[in-house]
């Protein structure tokens, strides 16, 4: 049988037995759905939805995603972006919102502004706009309760100014 002609394998979850009470050791997986518009495509008008798209061509319209829009340095995107993660390696004409993370590559040119909680631009990347910093996602619950150290002190090993 060839590798394209190998029969389909289902798989179940492994359930460990505790008592009489079945429990499933591992969630279901989560899935992503993931979208690519490739090079020579265009496509006019509005994107939403879950997921991560991967623009290779040309977008001309809005993007409004859960999850992440990508644009390969043979992309553009004339229009505003918004989702939780973008990067830019091509180039995009239009305002950004990323709810959490930016990162324009060093091949990206981004012409409009940027709001976003956390913000990177490779050396060579060009922003023509200006870049709003928003509110970070809240962090875990677990670390709200840690207490920033108000006198830091070094070991004897640590180099001091000169030493570096």
């Amino acid at each position: 049988m060839g590798f394209f002609n190998s029969p389909k394998v289902e798989q179940q979850l492994p359930v460990a037995l505790e008592g009489d009470k079945p429990q499933e050791s591992l969630p279901p997986p989560q899935k992503v759905s993931s979208t690519l518009i490739t090079q020579g495509v265009t496509i006019k008008g509005t994107v939403e939805g879950e997921g991560v798209v991967q623009v290779e061509g040309e977008v001309e319209g809005e993007f409004h995603m859960v999850g992440a829009v990508i644009v390969a340095d043979t992309g553009l995107v004339c229009g505003p972006i918004s989702a939780d993660v973008v990067r830019v390696a091509g180039k995009v004409e239009g305002n950004v919102t990323a709810r959490e993370h930016m990162r324009l590559e060093q091949t990206g040119t981004l012409i409009g502004d940027v709001a976003t909680a956390s913000l990177v631009v490779e050396d060579g990347g060009r922003l023509n706009g200006r870049s709003t910093m928003t509110n970070a996602p809240d962090p875990d619950p677990e670390l709200r309760d840690v207490r920033p150290v108000d006198d830091l002190q070094f070991g004897p090993d640590y180099p001091m100014e000169g030493d570096i």
